[in-house]
């Protein structure tokens, strides 16, 4: 079924669920979890835990906000709705920014896991790949986003069973020891939270699911639940190997848990799994930052000329050509990993203001706690990332507001 925007409604509930799976279980499990452990030492799995909990309330609100107002666009459609057009704009303007430094800082660990001598080339070669089968359609996304997600699953159960069948691992390094703080543990759910927001493209493709109102609350949850098992399920596995000192300060953190574990042999088999998820989590990546891209043009905060559906694919090609090109430009002139901080701080603004347009829908007020407990854990872990994430984060929030108010006038 065609919408009146021209996209058409091809993604069913396992297509939504594998979408979002694609941006959640992708380098962020390859990547995440020894910064978070440098914060958080022994107490990694309770900021874990956090960022679940967090991410529970985000989803749940997210899920409710899709279910009402089923439009490619997410929070920015949302906040616009609910809340007024300025808290949209922020919306989207904080998720398109922070993501679009997410895109370049993924295409480039593409590169260096790929080919380190040439990650800048191979980065910006992901990239357009990736944005030629965007183009091609939704579907051609999906398709490639299962192979992704399949091949990813298989090489994560790899590294659990070898670390599982050997001799190394050690229930006791999973104790909790006395390096655990609030505030590191805080920072560390704040750091693994930025794994878990993938789910945020199931509802920033509104209009390309079939029976928004009942898939999309549906996927949503199926797709946390899963990635939350298979975060937990490694994060023991691996500090089961390397302790909570081992990984916080592990380069590669699950090709050093299967060397630890007397498998070196594998390690290149980890390593080609880590590119491909980052490949995932690029393609998911590129698709939000286009459809929110497309929503903020049709109402004139971006040129509107990028509003445009190609009128055989069905996909916004104009937007998905530009977010290509910027990124590409990005992943072969600069090395964006550590925005990775920063576009955390983005992404957790962005939800707030989701939680607060969900909070809108409830008259109950036991209906309300949901997405009261979701804004305050996105302020306390926002505010807990470091302070050079927070400054910069504030800084592209003002500075949005300074065009917010421009164009006003």
């Amino acid at each position: 079924m065609t919408t009146p925007g021209g996209l058409q409604r091809r993604l069913g509930t396992t297509d939504a669920v594998v979408i979002g799976l694609g941006s959640m279980v992708g380098a962020g499990i390859f990547a995440a979890l020894a910064p978070a452990a440098a914060a958080a030492g022994t107490g990694l799995l309770i900021g874990l835990a956090a960022a679940a909990v967090v991410a529970y309330c985000n989803a749940t609100s997210s899920a409710r906000l899709a279910a009402r107002y089923p439009q490619s666009g997410g929070t920015y459609i949302y906040g616009r709705e609910r809340l007024g057009e300025f808290w949209g704009y922020t919306a989207g303007w904080s998720f398109i920014v922070g993501k679009t430094a997410s895109c370049a800082a993924m295409a480039l660990t593409v590169g260096l896991y790929a080919w380190p001598q040439g990650a800048h080339a191979v980065a910006v070669a992901a990239v357009v790949a990736l944005t030629a089968v965007n183009y091609a359609g939704i579907q051609k996304s999906a398709l490639l986003t299962r192979i992704i997600v399949a091949c990813v699953l298989a090489v994560l159960a790899a590294v659990v069973v070898i670390i599982a069948g050997s001799g190394a691992a050690d229930p006791a390094r999973l104790a909790i020891g006395d390096d655990v703080g609030a505030g590191g543990v805080l920072q560390a759910a704040g750091l693994l939270f930025f794994a878990f927001a993938g789910y945020a493209r199931i509802a920033t493709l509104g209009e390309e699911v079939r029976d928004p109102a009942r898939t999309i609350p549906r996927a949503i949850p199926i797709a946390l639940g899963i990635a939350l098992v298979v975060y937990a399920v490694v994060a023991v596995a691996v500090l089961s190997v390397l302790g909570g000192s081992g990984l916080a300060s592990a380069p590669a953190p699950l090709a050093d848990a299967v060397a630890a574990a007397g498998a070196p042999g594998w390690q290149p088999v980890v390593r080609a799994g880590a590119a491909v998820a980052a490949l995932g989590s690029l393609l998911a990546l590129i698709l939000g930052v286009s459809r929110t891209t497309l929503a903020m043009a049709r109402d004139h905060h971006l040129p509107h000329w990028l509003a445009a559906v190609h009128p055989r694919f069905n996909v916004p090609h104009r937007a998905e050509l530009l977010v290509g090109v910027v990124v590409a430009v990005l992943a072969a002139v600069a090395d964006l990993r550590g925005a990775i901080g920063f576009s955390s701080f983005a992404v957790l603004l962005y939800y707030a203001i989701a939680n607060v347009s969900a909070w809108t829908l409830e008259p109950l007020v036991r209906r309300r706690v949901i997405p009261a407990v979701g804004l305050l854990g996105c302020l306390v872990l926002g505010f807990s990332l470091p302070l050079t994430s927070v400054l910069a984060g504030l800084a592209v929030v003002a500075v949005g507001a300074a065009v917010y108010g421009v164009r006003r006038r």
